[in-house]
């Protein structure tokens, strides 16, 4: 049997969503997997809709996983999340059909970030907020991201560590608000590559700052080197608000188109 499940989670103790080698307890991934498997008494893998970066947030990623054990969708909701610490929890838990795949089936992922711009840094939410004391022009950030938008080559704002095949992505869309003094950051496409809405975001703060004119976040974009491209943002303000999949699959309305 396959199921989806919707996880939260608070990155900020972890080294990043994957699992890596044996040893890669510090990982969501594993922390995650060793849960299920407790509940199944059995090995349990995991596969995600989008890997998150050390430090950064899942608000809720999605992951499908194979069990021949008979558990009720609230057994495995429950069940896992007394066996994960604090910063993790199982939101629900849906059968899905056998070729459903949380990263394959999506058709688009969103993420949000946000930091608190004053002259003082924070002292509440400091692990899921970034920030900035340079006063910013939210709207100059919105104005200048909006041509980031449709299919275009992203190799500036591609991390170097970038192991994708290619750096064509969809950017869906890409707005910038401020919230007192909050300025978010909304970014949705089909995919993203290594670190690409915290390069984005890096680059931005320049436009924001008055360091950049509005058309230089263009001028990135066709320039296509990242080292010309603004610094990469710290992971604390980064959310992966979670994927999108076709009605088809009948999942939580959050993740559906």
């Amino acid at each position: 049997m396959r199921y989806a499940l919707g996880v939260e989670y608070d990155g900020s103790d972890f080294k990043g969503w994957q699992q890596l080698g044996e040893n890669g307890c510090a990982s969501v991934q594993a922390t995650l997997q060793e849960a299920l498997s407790s509940v199944a008494d059995a090995p349990v893998s995991v596969v995600c809709a989008g890997r998150t970066d050390a430090g950064v947030h899942g608000e809720c990623q999605v992951v499908h996983f194979d069990s021949d054990v008979v558990r009720e969708p609230r057994g495995w909701v429950l069940g896992t999340t007394t066996r994960l610490p604090p910063s993790v929890c199982v939101r629900w838990c849906v059968p899905v059909a056998d070729d459903f795949h949380a990263r394959f089936s999506a058709r688009a992922r969103r993420y949000r970030y946000r930091l608190l711009n004053r002259q003082v840094r924070p002292a509440l939410y400091r692990q899921t907020l970034s920030w900035e004391r340079r006063p910013l022009d939210a709207g100059a950030m919105h104005r200048a991201a909006q041509a980031l938008l449709g299919e275009n080559d992203f190799s500036s704002f591609r991390s170097v560590q970038c192991q994708a095949l290619h750096a064509r992505r969809e950017l869906q869309a890409i707005s910038v608000a401020r919230h007192g003094e909050v300025v978010e950051v909304q970014v949705q496409a089909n995919a993203f590559l290594h670190h690409m809405v915290r390069n984005i975001v890096g680059s931005l703060l320049l436009v924001g700052a008055g360091e950049k004119p509005e058309a230089w976040i263009a001028q990135l974009l066709a320039l296509r080197d990242r080292t010309q491209a603004g610094p990469t943002a710290p992971p604390q303000g980064l959310v992966f608000v979670g994927p999108l999949y076709p009605d088809q699959w009948q999942l939580p309305a959050e993740v559906t188109l």
